[in-house]
């Protein structure tokens, strides 16, 4: 049995499998948020509810919204800011009795979708984050890739890539730089947007139904995000070149990009044809949580 906790910013999500990948049990709880005792002990509550469901004495693995800072092994670079600078591995390893292995959420989405999703055979998957941020995930022959500095595959955070000139300088970003791909491809950097070149707050999900209504300024705001992501998956291509890429989070509901943006991207690859697939993800919204789970399953 393997438990997988999704350790989120508003709640906690846990999961448990069984070996072939069934799923035993489930169970969501509010995040306790800007408490870090508290989220501590609302993990460790979870982990024995599901142990009770069907998993006794099982392995438990999280997906956390940051990532574990090889130097101090604390956490790092969580947008739930409570958790930066806390040693989560160690309180969980007390709390619970046993180890447990924590990974980014981006991560545990690309491992789960390239262990039994969309990149399941695939030797290399990139797996994608574009919802209130942008993460990436990098899966080679099943196995999970850190980096020594524990930011394998944060395209989000690097420049928008062969910017326009109405591109620049580009919004600030909350890492300290102006300008990364986050800003314009996570849902808030898209009706941003739409709001800087429309007038009109709308909300992503809004934007996308206007646009197949046939709306103009929607149509064209959407056509932009389908370019920006085309370039900025284009150098996750020449780098990576990837078998399948898979997208996750709120936007990955667009149907639209899965055409689109391949038809565009062939323009920046560095090759006489590109056979990387884009991909919707097979476990949607449960991608993070049975990541975590096969974060046992992945040596």
């Amino acid at each position: 049995m393997r438990i997988g906790i999704d350790l989120g910013g508003t709640k906690i999500e846990g999961l448990a499998l069984a070996a072939d990948g069934r799923e035993i049990a489930r169970i969501r709880v509010p995040t306790p948020r800007d408490d870090y005792p508290g989220t501590v002990d609302a993990i460790r509550a979870l982990v024995e509810d599901l142990e009770r469901r069907g998993a006794p004495g099982a392995s438990v693995g999280v997906a956390s919204p940051g990532a574990i800072s090889p130097v101090t092994g604390r956490m790092k670079n969580c947008n739930s800011v409570w958790l930066n600078g806390q040693p989560l591995p160690e309180d969980l390893r007390s709390a619970l009795g046993r180890e447990v292995r924590i990974a980014n959420d981006a991560d545990c989405f690309a491992l789960s979708e390239a262990t039994d999703g969309a990149g399941a055979g695939a030797e290399v998957v990139f797996g994608v984050i574009v919802g209130t941020g942008t993460g990436g995930g990098i899966v080679i022959r099943g196995a999970l890739m850190s980096g020594p500095n524990a930011i394998a595959g944060e395209w989000g955070h690097n420049p928008l890539p062969w910017p326009l000139l109405a591109e620049l300088p580009g919004a600030d970003c909350y890492c300290g730089r102006a300008g990364c791909i986050e800003t314009w491809l996570s849902g808030p950097g898209f009706e941003f947007d739409h709001l800087q070149s429309s007038g009109q707050a709308m909300s992503a999900e809004a934007i996308v139904a206007a646009a197949d209504r046939g709306d103009g300024a929607a149509a064209a705001s959407l056509e932009r995000y389908c370019h920006r992501m085309a370039r900025s998956l284009a150098c996750v291509v020449n780098l990576l070149d990837p078998d399948v890429i898979v997208l996750g989070g709120g936007m990955s509901q667009v149907g639209r990009l899965y055409r689109r943006v391949p038809e565009l991207w062939s323009a920046y690859v560095f090759s006489d044809r590109v056979d990387t697939c884009l991909r919707p993800p097979r476990h949607g919204d449960s991608s993070g949580v049975r990541g975590a789970a096969w974060l046992w399953a992945a040596e």
